[in-house]
Formats: C-alpha cells, sequence, structure tokens
C-alpha cells in the first residue's frame, strides 16, 4: 500500500493500547497492515516497571514489516530502535515518546518492545488512526 494522504482525511480515531508482556523476546505492541489504507500517528509510548524493587530494562523498536499476528514474536523485517536497553527504576515510567516525537506507523509497519525481565514491564502506547480516502 503507497503512503495514504493525510489531508484527504476520511476519519480520525483515538485508541490506546496496553501490554505487559510476559517474555523477555520481542513482542508487537501496536501493528500498521500492509493492507491498511490508513497511517498511526503515535502520540505517547510510555513503558511502567511494576516492580517494586527492582529496574528493568526496555526496548522499542520500529519494524519494517507489520505483516504479522499482534503480540508475536518476533516482528518482521529490520528494526529501528526508538530506545534500547534503557534502564527503568522500579515503580517508575519511562516516557519513551510522546507529542513532541512524531512517529507514523505506515502501513507494513510495527511497533515491538522487549523487556528484560518477564512480566514487569507494561507497556502503554496511544495513538490515532487516520483514514484517507
Amino acid at each position: 500500500m503507497a503512503n495514504p494522504n493525510i489531508v484527504a482525511v476520511v476519519s480520525i480515531y483515538g485508541e490506546t493500547t496496553f501490554l505487559t508482556p510476559t517474555g523477555t523476546t520481542s513482542v508487537i505492541l501496536l501493528r500498521n497492515l500492509s493492507s491498511n489504507d490508513e497511517v498511526l500517528k503515535v502520540n505517547q509510548i510510555v513503558a511502567a516497571n511494576i516492580d517494586g524493587s527492582s529496574a528493568v530494562n526496555t526496548s522499542v523498536d520500529i519494524y519494517s514489516n507489520g505483516d504479522v499476528a499482534q503480540d508475536s514474536a518476533p516482528a518482521g523485517g529490520t528494526a529501528y530502535p526508538i530506545v534500547s536497553t534503557i534502564s527503568v527504576p522500579a515503580d517508575a515510567s519511562l516516557i519513551v515518546a510522546d507529542k513532541t516525537t512524531a512517529i507514523y506507523l505506515m502501513p507494513d509497519q510495527s511497533i515491538a518492545v522487549t523487556s528484560g525481565t518477564a512480566s514487569k514491564i507494561t507497556y502503554t502506547i496511544s495513538y490515532e488512526r487516520i483514514k484517507s480516502t
């Protein structure tokens, strides 16, 4: 699918997705299938360490292939890091991206996350699903 024209917008829907990975391999947080005629505008990604006593590492990457099942590991294509192996202190959160960071997820791309310890980081991503004509 070509890059959708977001000037000719039919709809914009705000969405929020949450994920606490149960392993330490890369899993998909958000995907945009190649068959979609929409752009996903990422507004915020937060990684919250829910471990009360230990820091946990996190990585967040954009992958060049979004045509894989949600939450599957690993994501397809080439990984392009947004953050790489950042330590999140116990009971703290890391703002990986916010509205000052322009991330547009095009068709056939995905965002995947990797936690250094299983079940210790909860990821929240809020985004807009922008559909063109």
